[in-house]
Formats: structure tokens, sequence, C-alpha cells
């Protein structure tokens, strides 16, 4: 399917893209290409091949909200710059 400089220039300006002629030779040349190749991959028979979301297999990747060992307050204020009633003090960042 080759496009048409007028529907290059319609797709330029759904996009807001402010192109070049030479911007819109190109891009009729890629997206003319581009469309071609669908249209390649549409002759592929598919029939055998079932339907699925995706091809890679899904798996969870978060593991259990278990409760671990980690700092000690004091640790975890030790090298903080400021310290006030233990807790991290900071500048206010709203006024």
């Amino acid at each position: 399917m080759s496009l048409t400089l007028a529907q290059v220039r319609h797709i330029a300006e759904l996009a807001k893209l402010g192109l070049t002629p030479e911007e819109e030779e190109r891009f009729r040349d890629q997206l003319s290409a581009i469309l071609d190749y669908f249209g390649r991959l549409q002759e592929v028979d598919t029939s055998a091949i079932p339907a699925t979301a995706t091809v890679l297999p899904v798996r969870n990747v978060m593991r259990d909200d278990e409760v671990q060992p980690s700092l000690s307050r004091e640790d975890a204020l030790a090298n903080a710059p400021d310290v006030a009633d233990g807790q991290f003090r900071v500048r206010a960042v709203l006024e």
C-alpha cells in the first residue's frame, strides 16, 4: 500500500508534526513500506495457532510479603545530618 503525500500531511497534522517537504517524502516511503509489511503479515496462515494474550510464560515476580530483619531506628539515623525526636529533620518542601 503506497501512501500519498496528502495522506502523509494529514497524518502529520493529526500528530501535530510540522514536516518539511523532504520529511514528507521520506515518511511517505517509510510508512508505505511499513504498511506493505503489515500486508505481508496478513497473508500468513495463523489458523492453526491458538489465540493467546502473550507468547511469553506468565509468572508471579513478586515475593511473599514477610517481615525481615532491618536496621534499628538508631542505626538508620546514625549518619543523618540532622535528627530531631528520633526522626530525620529536613527543610520544609512546601511553604
